[in-house]
Parts: C-alpha cells; structure tokens; sequence
C-alpha cells in the first residue's frame, strides 16, 4: 500500500491526486517537453533519449519514472508518447494482479505503443516475472492448460516502450529496475519552478493573479506543483466570492489561512504534531505511538503522511530515542523553549539513564 493512501481524505497539501484534480489536470497538463516546467537534468536526459530513437526509427528504451508524487511522472509519460507520435496505454500496478491479465495488456499492443505502468513497485510478483521478458526480448510464454498437460506457447510482442512510475524505487527487485534503460529521478520543485506553474496555470485557468500573489500559493505548495494548482483553484474561489478575483499576495494568505494552510505549507495535522511534541512533551524525545494517540491520529499516519515533510523542513528529527524537535520548529510555532541549567533556552532532551529514563520509549 502506498504511504498516501492513509492520508486523511480532507487534506489539502496532500501530494496524492482525487478526482477533481485529475480532472483539472488533464487540461493543465502539458503536451510538450519544451512547454514542462522544471525537472531540467531529467528533461534534458529524456530529450536525448527520444531525439535519439526518433532519428533511428525505432522505440525508446524502457524508462522509469521515480519520486514523490504530484511532481509529473504521469504527465512526463503522456509527453513521451506525444514526442514519439505514439498512442498509449495507461495502467497501474494494483490493477495486474496476474500474469495473465499483463499478458492481456501486452498482446493488446500496437507496435511503438507506450504502456504506462503507475506504481509499478505493487505489481503481483507472476506479472512482473512476465514483465521481464517482455521488456527484453518483447515476448511472453502464454500457458495454456494445467497440471503436467500445461503447455507453454510463446506469444512475439511488437516493439514498445514501458513507462514505469514509482514513488518507492527502493521496492522494485533489482532484475526489473535493471531492465531500464533510463532512469529518472524527480526532485521536488524550487519556489521560483512553482511560481512559474502557478502563472502558467492561472493563464489556463482564467485567473488574474499578480507575483506575489503566485509567490505566495508557490512558498505554502511543499515543493509539488499538484498541492500548487490545488491551492490556486482554492484561492481563486476565495478571491472570486469575497474580492473582485484577483489574486494578490493578501488575498491568497487570507485564503489559505481559512483553509489551514501556513506560510511553511504546513496544515493542521503537520501543526497538531509538532504542537504535541513541543506543549505536552517539550521537544521530545517522545515515541511514535506516544505522539501519535496525542493528536488522536493512527501512528501509520503519523509517520509517512505529516513526519517526512516535517523533517524535510527540518522540523523534526528521528532518532534511536524517539522524535525530538528543533530550534526551527520552537520558532515556527512562536514557542519558548524550555530552559536547562547551564545549556540555556534548548528543547528538554532527557538522559538516557536519568531517574525515570526518557520521557517515552522509541516504539
């Protein structure tokens, strides 16, 4: 199961797409390279390599999409096969639980077809043995019949080109991964990169909006142009029902305060959990179940929906101990830290062998 799909349905800086923004989506995309913003090392890589196959005549290799979501995979996949003048295909990896239902897919193919394959790392284990050969020798052994009359005939598959996209490359089995010819790892989008989408989008969108007004929507969109659009379109709706429409930096702050969303693109779980850890345990370090039931969320939760920001914003950190704060995250919520003899105003760490021990347990 991907990390996102425990993350509160109501979340507005979630990365995972619902299906307004999917639908939204289709018509921001972009059609071409040269018009997708941001991501230049894996653009420029990508360009080659389609440059490459066009002036040979023949399909691309294989190519894998990696990084969190929201930032493009699915619309990289969609420009590949625009560039190559190619129909494609679109599929997940949840959805091919047998080999023969890939095996329906593949022989299903038109030659110089594009098949993307979303969240490749959770397809079943018969399918992706099966994958193998057809992204090598563009094959697959069909068995027809069981027990020792099973037969095994081989099905020719005309030459395509897989797109896989995973936001966890670390779960693909190395035989798969390997089977790629290029590999490109999304990074997640600098504040200037975002502003540049929000402009472009709000130009689709019929959206007056100033620079400071896409500055703003761009600090607060957690480096992913999906949580960008999405604040955008709540901003928009803000401005149009109690301004004249036009987005300015303080119309979208007064927007997005109404929708939870601070000037660090945290929202009111990322504040909950920070808040526990500062309030009721002084900085940590605390457990995770400890800190999870103190803002009444599932630790699962706790741990890959609000902490991976948190600590990229270094917020928090981990540690063998429990979850500490830091100094960063004392002055995000306007908090005084608690004060230790001789060490000065630092948030409490607790010694291990102290009387009591640490205040919780690593769980």
């Amino acid at each position: 199961m991907s990390p996102y799909d425990s993350e509160p349905a109501d979340r507005l800086v979630t990365a995972a797409a619902d299906g307004e923004d999917q639908a939204v989506e289709a018509a921001l995309r972009p059609k071409v390279l040269d018009e997708f913003i941001g991501q230049e090392r894996v653009r420029e890589q990508l360009s080659l390599v389609l440059q490459a196959a066009r002036r040979r005549g023949s399909a691309p290799d294989h190519v894998l999409l990696s990084g969190p979501p929201g930032l493009g995979k699915t619309t990289l996949s969609m420009i590949i096969a625009a560039e190559l003048g190619a129909p494609i295909r679109i599929t997940s990896g949840p959805a091919i639980q047998h080999a023969g239902d890939l095996a329906a897919i593949l022989s299903s193919l038109a030659e110089g077809e594009v098949l993307f394959l979303d969240e490749i790392h959770r397809m079943s284990r018969p399918a992706e043995e099966m994958l193998y050969m057809a992204m090598e020798d563009f094959r697959v052994d069909v068995i027809v019949g069981k027990g020792p009359g099973a037969t095994a005939i081989p099905l020719e598959l005309p030459p395509f080109t897989l797109v896989g996209a995973t936001t966890r490359a670390g779960l693909l089995p190395p035989p798969l991964r390997d089977r790629f010819g290029f590999t490109g790892h999304m990074e997640f989008y600098a504040p200037a990169e975002l502003e540049r989408v929000v402009h472009r989008s709000a130009a689709l969108l019929d959206v007056e909006i100033d620079p400071a007004g896409a500055a703003e929507i761009a600090g607060r969109s957690r480096g992913t142009p999906r949580i960008a659009n999405r604040l955008l379109r709540r901003v928009r709706d803000y401005a149009q029902v109690r301004h004249d429409g036009v987005v300015t930096a303080e119309i979208a702050g007064r927007a997005l305060e109404v929708y939870e969303v601070d000037a660090r693109g945290l929202d009111r779980l990322d504040r909950a959990v920070l808040g526990a850890l500062l309030r009721l345990f002084g900085g940590g370090p605390v457990g995770l179940s400890t800190l999870a039931v103190a803002v009444g969320e599932e630790a699962e939760t706790v741990e890959e929906v609000a902490e991976p920001f948190l600590v990229r914003e270094g917020l928090l950190a981990r540690t063998p101990r429990g979850r500490i704060a830091t100094a960063a995250a004392w002055q995000h919520l306007g908090l005084v830290p608690p004060v230790q003899p001789g060490r000065g105003a630092v948030p409490a760490q607790p010694e291990l062998f102290a009387p009591g021990g640490p205040r919780s347990p690593e769980d």
